[in-house]
């Protein structure tokens, strides 16, 4: 699967927000139910289309960032990345994904002279960093309280 890029238009925006609340209340129900697949009947036909309740939760997603005129990307997590696809996802330079990756820090494999990372691991290092800074915020917080800096 290849990824499909593009941009939201006005039209998107407004049909994505029509069914936006609809598919968040269907997911809601499911979820209560615990319900693993989720049933929709086609409009015009009489066909019943049987998904994961995942593939809601990513469609309601999609739907969500589209009525918010966002555009998005849809990318396999097992799928190899460049260094500068990589720093567009951390949103940082190249030459920071490569310093990373020299570390060790996020793994990666050669090809030819290329590093290719995977997304899942890209996508790893930035959740543990995220983790991270948010145990140290806490703790400054939680210094600022004790010495009474204002912050309460």
């Amino acid at each position: 699967m290849s990824a499909v890029i593009q941009k939201t238009t006005k039209s998107d925006q407004k049909i994505a927000l029509l069914s936006v609340k609809i598919l968040a209340d269907s997911e809601d129900q499911a979820t209560k139910n615990k319900d693993e697949v989720i049933k929709f009947k086609l409009h015009g036909s009489d066909e019943v289309v049987i998904i994961p309740l995942k593939a809601l939760h990513l469609l309601n997603a999609i739907l969500s960032n589209m009525s918010q005129g966002k555009s998005i990307a849809l990318m396999r997590t097992d799928a190899e990345v460049s260094t500068q696809q990589a720093a567009e996802i951390l949103n940082v330079s190249r030459p920071h994904v490569i310093k990373l990756v020299e570390k060790g820090e996020i793994p990666h494999k050669k090809v030819g002279s290329h590093r290719r990372i995977l997304l899942h691991d890209i996508l790893k290092y930035e959740s543990n960093l995220k983790s991270n800074r948010r145990k140290k915020l806490n703790a400054l917080a939680k210094e600022a309280q004790q010495l009474n800096l204002g912050y309460e």
